[in-house]
């Protein structure tokens, strides 16, 4: 049984580390149905820590099913006139975002990927203005606890009530929750990552090379001046957060389309509902050209062709091997925990934060200066036992940045 005082610990974290709720704040929070008391700790504790307004939307994967199944593509890809005041009102008053996801990652197994992705394409062009105006502004934190489905997928051999308590275990543990040191476990933690930050950022690399026996062999080009991210954020006027619980990364954004070779993923992929598994990617000219997939391949091309920023790279991220993620030997099968068990990678839409003085820049100039801009966003993940990276300088000073899968510096 787990013990409730830490899975209090935990809903205190989401708001207090993660959101970092503040006097006077609109908070949003995002959940599945299945998770009405755990999200009413996270609405409580968003209340004591001073939040004028909290509101939670909820959804449910059955009837994300449904309408995928029963709805045309213009019918799911409109944005109803309610829906837009609400894109309007979250890009003026930017309220802190906190997202608790427990999805089951089969859920929309059987459903027609290829309406899907038409569909989604259709409701991007009508968002983007919106997210555009939020990036990199506002607030926000993802975290997950139990579902039924989630924990059998991730503990099929033991029952509904056993799966549930393992995966509860697991989360608390890998997110540094305990009964009395959570707070300080975190800022302790946030002090390594930024530590790793400030290593990597002295080092003015320019590029970086994979290679592992698995077959990743990859190289790519940063941004010249960029900043690396990891553990705690800022957002303009809006003060520190973690976005992700957990989190073992240190990241930052390539210079889309200047990357070559290839990247064989490590762990598979939850995509839309479906896992892709045993997959490769290879990249020529800073674009994905070839993928394989022994599971799903199709997903994946559907995926790196949803628009023309889907076959570049938004992120490269370091995660050690020797991590707690890793460590628990869990299969998650949800990629804010997977991908934090290991070095990772993602196609799609990069971090306009990571350039010096990003505020003050219009999304064509971070365009210019090297983020890719695309509707997706995606990780997976490459980190394996024996990958090792280099990172070289503009000069061709070389440094070994990850050795045997961990930290080299």
């Amino acid at each position: 049984m787990i013990d409730n005082k830490l899975i209090e610990n935990y809903a205190y974290l989401i708001a207090k580390v993660g959101a970092n709720v503040q006097k006077g704040e609109i908070v949003f929070i995002n959940a599945s149905l299945d998770q009405p008391d755990f999200v009413t700790l996270v609405v409580k504790n968003c209340y004591k820590l001073g939040a004028k307004k909290v509101v939670v939307n909820w959804h449910h994967d059955e009837i994300t099913k449904l309408s995928y199944k029963y709805e045309t593509v213009a019918s799911i890809g409109n944005l109803l006139p309610f829906n837009v005041d609400k894109y309007k009102y979250m890009a003026k008053k930017l309220p802190t975002m906190i997202h608790i996801i427990s999805d089951d990652p089969d859920a929309m197994k059987g459903v027609n990927q290829t309406k899907v992705g038409k569909a989604k394409v259709k409701m991007f062009s009508k968002i983007k203005k919106y997210r555009d105006l939020m990036e990199g502004k506002y607030k926000w934190t993802i975290a997950a606890v139990p579902s039924e489905k989630w924990a059998m997928k991730v503990f099929p051999k033991v029952s509904k009530e056993e799966a549930i308590e393992k995966l509860w275990k697991a989360i608390l543990e890998t997110s540094r929750v305990n009964e009395d040191s959570t707070i300080e476990n975190w800022n302790k933690h946030n002090d390594f990552l930024i530590s790793q930050r400030k290593k990597l950022q002295d080092l003015k690399l320019h590029k970086l090379y994979y290679k592992a026996s698995n077959g990743t062999d990859f190289e790519v080009t940063l941004i010249d001046d960029c900043l690396w991210g990891g553990g705690i954020e800022s957002a303009p006027n809006k003060g520190l957060y973690n976005p992700n619980i957990p989190t073992e990364e240190v990241f930052t954004s390539p210079f889309y389309g200047k990357c070559e070779g290839k990247l064989v993923a490590s762990k598979p992929l939850s995509y839309d509902g479906e896992l892709i598994e045993d997959f490769s990617l290879t990249f020529k000219d800073g674009k994905v050209v070839e993928v394989y997939a022994k599971k799903n391949q199709k997903l994946l091309e559907r995926m790196v062709k949803m628009d023309e920023g889907a076959s570049m790279l938004g992120e490269v991220a370091l995660v050690p091997y020797d991590s707690p993620i890793r460590n628990s030997n869990i299969l998650f099968y949800e990629t804010l925990f997977d991908e934090n068990a290991a070095c990772h990678v993602a196609l799609g839409r990069g971090f306009r934060e990571i350039l010096p003085n990003s505020e003050s820049l219009t999304n064509e100039e971070c365009t210019k200066l090297g983020i890719n801009n695309s509707m997706i966003h995606v990780d997976f993940m490459v980190g394996t036992k024996d990958l090792n990276i280099i990172g070289e300088d503009k000069d061709g000073k070389r440094t070994q940045i990850f050795k045997d899968g961990n930290w080299a510096i």
